[in-house]
């Protein structure tokens, strides 16, 4: 997969109000053929362009982004994957506005403009607890009371999800332990500072995996029942999975791939269990709608529905877009 080059010339001046995807290989994402198609049915006037950085990029080229956004006057705002963190970190000082999520959990994922200022959003928390919400019917941990969840990634998404599924408001309905795995410390110390400052009362682990073999054993060892999330990146922005063709889902289990697109590994392997192991399996398009559908309510300060007749005339339009 080749590395973005980012350039002085990959921001231009907008001649029409914008609307900006920052991320790794945006031109392959269904959002450039989606977003036309919801401009057209919620009646705005705005394009969409992605910005394509490497992972990790230098902490210049955040800034520069976040400032060519803040002082363009056609620029709407923009949605921030595989970025979060870094941008945030980077370029968290430029914002007037950071709301509490944001805060919470030191990332980026939506940029808009509110009465001048340039606010800074996580919208993770609400557009994963949706997606969520649409595959893991309630009361489900409730009826595994020994099931774990495994997200392998300890990225914005991993953080988000860990948030929605071990707030006290869920009572019962929460996994027994949240385990995190990472190819490198430093997310995962990230990850420990930010549950350090959630009241979830629901044990967690940090666990260093260099190395799929080492995926392979955790997933292999959860009880039956427990979740497994490939939330590392694999399959999408860089090739592969983060567990071998050796690894063993738990049995009766559910498997997510946060990833809709790229050659998802990950998501074959679990589908080449799911009738054995009595599996349920999702992939990340039903996380993609929400995600974008979020972060355009907040760009375009408009309300747009989560479920319903509303939701679902924007989720056939994407599908037949897509």
């Amino acid at each position: 997969m080749p590395v973005p080059t980012f350039t002085a010339e990959t921001l231009e001046p907008a001649a029409r109000p914008t609307f900006y995807f920052i991320g790794v290989t945006t031109g392959s994402s269904s959002i450039q053929r989606v977003f036309p198609a919801w401009a057209a049915e919620l009646g705005l006037d705005a394009v969409l362009k992605g910005i394509d950085l490497p992972l990790h990029a230098p902490a210049d080229q955040y800034r520069r982004v976040v400032e060519f956004i803040r002082d363009d006057p056609k620029s709407m705002g923009a949605l921030v994957t595989t970025h979060k963190i870094d941008l945030f970190q980077a370029a968290g000082d430029l914002f007037q506005q950071v709301d509490y999520f944001a805060k919470l959990m030191g990332e980026t994922s939506c940029i808009s403009k509110q009465g001048g200022d340039l606010v800074c959003h996580a919208k993770d928390p609400i557009s994963s607890g949706l997606a969520l919400d649409a595959f893991i019917p309630p009361g489900y941990w409730r009826d595994h009371p020994g099931a774990t969840v495994v997200s392998m990634g300890a990225g914005g998404s991993t953080i988000a999800i860990s948030w929605h599924l071990t707030q006290p408001a869920r009572g019962t309905d929460r996994p027994a332990r949240f385990i995190t795995t990472n190819r490198s410390q430093p997310r995962l110390d990230h990850l420990r500072q930010v549950h350090a400052k959630m009241d979830a009362n629901v044990p967690f682990d940090y666990l260093l995996n260099p190395t799929p073999d080492l995926n392979d054993a955790v997933v292999a060892a959860q009880p039956p029942g427990s979740l497994v999330i490939n939330a590392t990146g694999l399959g999408k922005d860089a090739p592969g999975s983060p567990l071998t063709a050796a690894a063993r889902f738990p049995q009766g289990g559910l498997v997510w791939e946060l990833n809709y697109r790229g050659d998802l590994v990950f998501l074959d392997q679990a589908r080449a269990q799911q009738a054995t192991l009595n599996l349920t399996v999702e992939d990340g398009w039903v996380y993609f709608l929400h995600g974008w559908t979020q972060v355009m309510g907040e760009v375009f300060h408009i309300q747009i529905p989560t479920a319903g007749p509303g939701f679902e005339r924007l989720s056939q339009i994407a599908r037949d877009t897509r």
